[in-house]
């Protein structure tokens, strides 16, 4: 692979560990010169690909409950190397489209293109490479699930844009991340109704709070880099403004699961619950003075859309083996 030393920051080592990144097993495997493309694709910061795939298991067992039939296996680990592979895409092609940006924010200075570690040609051929991977998973769908999965492309390729030119990046965020909302039920219906587009907005809401969360960590750095968002814009409201949006995502849940015929359903409202308590515990939580606690917050949302998942998904199985 094509890996380059040039245009690299000053002071950024060709080893430097990426500040918000968790120990990862794979680095002790991988030759060092894999190590670089391990970051492109954030191998090593696996909650992205968990809030990505989140939603999607949210709705595929929604459908399931809904149809009355224990969850579809298969789909939701087709969902997981969908998040994978796509969430590797898109961080690559994000940290092409930012690597000048990236170099005056201090968590991001050492990212594998704004370090000069991964040349720009190298790390497009890595999103082609795995935007084929993706295309692969999602060829396993039906046609519908099929055109509906390529539909988010447009708002991925305008993402790393629109924090140059709003201060609402994590709403574009949110539609892009949400979309496994719409996914997860045409894959297992062919079609959308009202319960898939609660969803997708509950993620919605869901994915703008724990993004203003996230972005607390370079509310510093980010006016001299010419970045905005949510948590620039809330300002001393952040803590009432995530408060607003994590409220609204579940009110948004609640209304698929009344769309869906499962509103009385007790393991759903006990997901939904734990989800709704989980939420309430990361706004209590947040200080807008630590990017520290900021990133632990953000990473905490994993538990909380598995508890919902959990729910949806014991709802969709207890009847179905009764």
């Amino acid at each position: 692979m094509d890996v380059t030393h040039e245009d690299r920051p000053a002071g950024v080592a060709a080893g430097a560990p990426l500040p918000d990144a968790a120990p990862f097993w794979l680095f002790r495997l991988a030759p060092p010169s894999w190590h670089p493309y391990i970051q492109l694709a954030r191998l090593d910061r696996p909650i992205g690909w968990w809030l990505l795939v989140l939603p999607c298991w949210w709705s595929s067992a929604l459908a399931s409950l809904a149809a009355h039939r224990p969850p579809r296996v298969v789909d939701l680990l087709l969902f997981v190397v969908g998040a994978i592979v796509m969430r590797g895409a898109g961080s690559a092609y994000n940290d092409v489209v930012d690597r000048h940006v990236d170099r005056l924010v201090e968590r991001t200075r050492g990212r594998p293109v704004a370090s000069g570690r991964v040349s720009v040609r190298a790390a497009k051929v890595f999103f082609v490479a795995l935007s084929f991977v993706g295309l692969a998973v999602v060829l396993c769908f039906n046609l519908f699930t099929i055109l509906l999965g390529t539909g988010s492309l447009a708002i991925v390729a305008i993402y790393p844009f629109m924090k140059r030119v709003t201060s609402w990046p994590q709403l574009i965020l949110g539609c892009a991340f949400a979309w496994g909302g719409l996914v997860g039920w045409a894959a297992a219906f062919g079609s959308l109704s009202a319960p898939a587009y609660w969803i997708y907005a509950g993620a919605i809401f869901w994915t703008v709070g724990y993004d203003t969360i996230y972005a607390i960590q370079d509310a510093r750095d980010d006016p001299a880099a010419g970045i905005k968002s949510t948590a620039r814009l809330f300002g001393t409201h952040l803590r009432a403004a995530v408060a607003t949006l994590y409220l609204l995502a579940v009110a948004s849940i609640e209304m698929a699961l009344i769309a869906a015929g499962a509103g009385t359903h007790l393991w759903a409202q006990a997901g939904v619950l734990g989800f709704a308590l989980h939420l309430a515990w990361q706004v209590r939580r947040i200080d807008p003075e630590s990017p520290a606690r900021a990133l632990r917050l953000f990473r905490s949302n994993r538990n909380a859309g598995l508890i919902l998942f959990a729910g949806l998904a014991l709802a969709a199985l207890i009847p179905a083996i009764a």
